[in-house]
């Protein structure tokens, strides 16, 4: 069981280390993921406890996290009640979290508003003196030293006081023990102040004494200017840094926009808009052409096409009639219709998604754990260590003044921020732009291991196949019609359960073959051999060749032909009516047209792959041909299939990739299990990463972000660590003797920069797309191979001479007929493979979408890449439309274009 919390009053990863630490401390807790980004907190209870011990710890969790110095309250669950408007709890969640990161942005830019009002005239003031800069003559001369002091005093006070939380904040973490960001920003900016005032009354009394020289020393050791540039300068970097958080839920948004704000409900033949919150499970709405589908639901009168790309990615529309289920957030892009609503709130589709990605973007990647250790005992030992500085160089006789400064630009410029963000931010973009991909990642730790799998596990049927048989050939002996042959063949299964037979009365209605006006008697199943059934006189047998044996039924002249079809994968139907083999049909369960390709690009990428299967061999091994696997492992039991998982993973990390309830439990025990969206719920329940679109391509796709977001990740964390293993020793003054140092205000200013850069670079992960070596939908000889057996059709076979039936000919209108051996195998004009089209005139120009151009130099740099692409003739670059359009004297492959661009620095695609 699990319980979302909100916290408050975390700046850093310190804070989110502390929010940790005595969370787990816990009775009753069993796992704890706090986000630094999110301000939330998912805690995992121990296993069997009511309600009631959920509440009381939840309780004490509230009650330990409020003594460290910060809040925790529980989520609470959204309702469909008017109260909660009916929106799911991820909903609500979110809509509160973007409230807070506006307000907390508001307040930000209000505050460096005003440091920057007083901010601005302090330095000028401080500065002046030293720079020669233009001056009030009340603020020049010794005489008036008092003046300037107490008006930069008078300056600095505003500006502490709108940027007082750091000084609560800090100061309360102290007393708890457990110090943080604005700590060290307390600490550093306290010390300037205090310092410059104690220096304020060191005048006073030198001008009382009319000791001159000694008042002037005394004005130089004053830092309320370094005082008032640190508070600003932090404060603009966390105004960045709020305006950057909130561009990493970009994903989020996007998907809550995607429902309509209003639903059409029809109550007595009355059409009422509404705020779709106000609609209720069995209210029954109205869709029209261009509207979107406001929740799930089902059709109850009418026809559409749905536009579903949104949730599945899958850009062919989809028909939907009376009965059919509806998706909420879908669009209607022609028709019109009724229908009757199922799911509201938490229970849409749409609801689970953003859940999901909600949830996957509030866990924590293994590779933060790291970061959060450092973190924990990061300020600490940077307060220890200031505190040394001082210690140090007043024992090597520094002026004071020269030991504090080192002191102070050690606390301001070692702030861990960057450290707490540098994990969270890239896991929150990757999962967000995974989820617009159709990729729903459930969690960052199976993000973090997708990139680092060796093998990837494919179950065969509903994963690399289609998941159902269908008609490949259709064989008829000497004398026999073949549509009257399939007629009576559809008429019989028509009776039947089984998915073969299914597909022959498929097959048969898709030829417009009626079976309805055949009368079938005493239909009965054969257990392990087909079904049998009497039709006039004669006794009907559809079945397998064991039951042609069994009744003594003659295949010699087909025999060579059912074991070529069994050898591709293909099952063998046998039709005999009385006594006599009138037909053969070949039955298989195809690969899916991208499976070929998506095999392709994970080899591409190092990855092995293996194929798990309860097929027998035979059927296995064609599939392995076709598809281009590496190993195949067959007439694997369902129950047995995790153990086969777990001795592959003793080789290496392995995902498994499913669909099925029989998958479940390989998915659980693959280091990432991955669903094909269109499985069971169970599957996608067991799965680690779900696919919405059903499509393997997005297999590589998902690995490949995987690896981009851990990459980021990597970078990140370097550059939070690089920079202050570089800066804080500078700041501390090792290398003053050398004449390198750092004042406080650039220690400031550089601690901004360092968490900024963190968060940009993370939502560099905005712009991914799948990168494959294969662009274009070319095929494979095996994957051609696949698409030609689906149109193997309709042959009539005297023995092994064949010849076209008129009945089939009439179906074959407008296709290409092509002699393949004994068969006649359809071919669409569209179908041919890439050899074919080998003498036909080359491509001669190329439009590509180019991201990331600001200005025309970047036009050049793009020009210039493309250009010396061998084959381009000429480019012409548009800032504007962000296009390159490429004239080419050869045939340039389109992914050379691309890599040329993205070596660049940009992104690019195909238009």
């Amino acid at each position: 069981m699990k319980q979302t919390f909100d916290v408050t009053g975390m700046s850093c990863a310190a804070c989110s280390a502390r929010v940790d630490t005595c969370t787990r401390a816990v009775e009753g807790v069993a796992d704890v993921s706090v986000n630094l980004l999110k301000n939330s907190m998912e805690v995992e209870y121990a296993p069997d406890l009511s309600p009631e011990d959920v509440a009381r710890i939840n309780e004490r969790i509230a009650a330990s996290v409020d003594k460290a110095g910060y809040g925790a309250e529980p989520r609470r669950k959204a309702s469909a009640s008017a109260s909660t408007g009916g929106k799911s709890t991820a909903q609500l969640a979110h809509e509160a979290a973007t409230t807070r990161a506006a307000a907390e942005e508001k307040r930000m830019r209000m505050r460096l508003i005003t440091s920057l009002v007083f901010c601005i005239p302090l330095f000028y003031l401080a500065m002046g003196h030293m720079m020669g800069w233009p001056l009030p003559s009340v603020f020049l001369g010794r005489e008036h030293m008092m003046v300037t002091a107490l008006a930069e005093l008078v300056l600095v006070a505003p500006i502490i006081f709108v940027d007082f939380k750091f000084f609560s904040n800090g100061f309360k973490s102290l007393f708890h023990r457990a110090p943080n960001m604005d700590s060290l920003i307390g600490l550093g900016a306290a010390a300037s102040t205090g310092y410059s005032i104690w220096k304020m009354f060191v005048m006073a009394a030198s001008l009382g004494a009319g000791d001159l020289e000694a008042a002037h020393d005394a004005f130089m050791g004053l830092y309320f200017d370094s005082a008032g540039m640190i508070l600003t300068l932090i404060t603009l970097g966390k105004y960045f840094e709020a305006r950057a958080k909130g561009r990493t839920t970009d994903a989020v948004s996007k998907l809550m926009d995607l429902a309509p704000k209003t639903a059409t409900v029809l109550k007595g033949g009355v059409e009422e808009v509404v705020p779709v919150e106000q609609v209720r499970i069995g209210d029954v709405l109205v869709v029209r052409a261009g509207e979107g589908v406001p929740l799930d639901g089902v059709v109850i009168e009418g026809s559409a096409s749905l536009d579903e790309s949104a949730l599945t990615g899958e850009s062919v529309p989809v028909d939907k009639a009376a009965g059919d289920e509806v998706t909420g957030a879908t669009l209607n892009v022609a028709g019109y219709f009724t229908m009757e609503v199922r799911r509201t709130g938490d229970d849409t589709v749409l609801a689970g998604i953003i859940a999901l990605v909600d949830e996957a973007t509030g866990s924590k990647a293994p590779i933060q754990n790291t970061a959060d250790k450092i973190a924990g005992v990061f300020v600490p030992v940077v307060i220890g260590f200031a505190a040394l500085v001082l210690f140090v160089w007043i024992m090597l006789a520094a002026p004071f003044s020269s030991a504090l400064n080192f002191a102070i630009s050690v606390l301001v410029i070692s702030c861990p921020c960057a450290l707490g963000l540098a994990t969270p931010t890239a896991v929150m973009v990757g999962t967000g732009r995974g989820a617009t991909h159709g990729i729903l990642i459930k969690s960052a730790e199976s993000l973090e291991i997708a990139g680092t799998v060796r093998t990837v596990v494919l179950d065969k049927t509903g994963t690399i196949t289609v998941g159902r048989p269908s008609v490949q050939a259709f064989l008829t002996s000497e004398g026999v019609e073949v549509e009257e042959a399939l007629r009576t063949i559809a008429a019989i299964e028509q009776r039947s359960e089984h998915p073969l037979g299914k597909a022959v009365v498929a097959y048969a209605a898709e030829k417009g073959i009626d079976a309805s006006g055949v009368d079938v008697d005493d239909f009965a199943q054969v257990p392990g051999q087909g079904v049998r059934a009497q039709i006039g006189s004669a006794s009907c047998l559809v079945g397998n060749l064991a039951m042609m044996h069994a009744h003594d039924v003659p295949v010699e002249g087909f025999a060579a032909r059912a074991a070529s079809f069994a050898d591709e994968g293909a099952t063998p139907l046998f039709f005999a009516r009385g006594g006599r083999l009138e037909a053969v049909v070949a039955l298989a369960d195809i690969i899916k047209p991208t499976s070929a390709r998506a095999i392709r690009e994970l080899s591409a990428m190092g990855i092995r792959i293996v194929m798990l299967t309860g097929d027998n061999e035979r059927t296995a091994a064609a599939i392995q041909r076709q598809a281009g696997v590496d190993e195949v492992i067959a007439g694997v039991l369902p129950q047995d299939k995790a153990a086969e998982i777990a001795r592959l993973a003793d080789q290496g990390r392995v995902a498994m990739v499913g669909d099925g309830v029989n998958d479940a439990p390989a998915l659980a025990r693959a280091d990432v299990g991955i669903a094909i969206g269109a499985g069971t719920d169970i599957a996608i329940e067991s799965a680690d990463i779900v696919l919405m679109r059903s499509d393997l391509m997005d297999v590589p796709a998902a690995i490949q972000l995987s690896r981009r977001t851990l990459r980021t990740i990597k970078q990140n964390l370097f550059w939070a660590l690089i920079y202050n293993v570089i800066c804080i020793p500078i700041a501390a003054g090792f290398f003053s003797w050398a004449g390198l140092t750092i004042n406080p205000m650039i220690g400031a200013a550089a601690m901004s920069v360092s968490s900024v850069t963190v968060v940009g670079n993370a939502l560099r992960l905005r712009r991914w797309k799948p990168r494959f070596t294969d662009q274009a939908p070319q095929s494979s000889p095996h994957a051609e191979d696949a698409r030609m057996q689906g149109r193997v059709g309709d042959a009539v076979a005297s023995g092994e001479e064949s010849t076209e039936t008129d009945a089939i000919r009439a179906s074959m209108d407008g296709e290409a007929r092509v002699s393949a051996g004994n068969a006649v195998v359809q071919k669409r004009a569209g179908d041919e493979p890439a050899h074919e089209s080998e003498g036909k005139e080359p491509l001669m120009e190329k439009t590509l979408n180019v991201e990331g151009m600001m200005c025309q130099h970047c036009v050049a740099h793009v020009t210039k890449a493309l250009e010396k692409v061998e084959g381009v003739a000429s480019v012409d670059v548009s800032l504007e439309e962000n296009r390159a359009t490429v004239a080419l004297s050869a045939d340039v492959a389109d992914q050379v274009l691309i890599d040329a661009v993205v070596d660049a620095g940009y992104e690019a695609a195909i238009a």
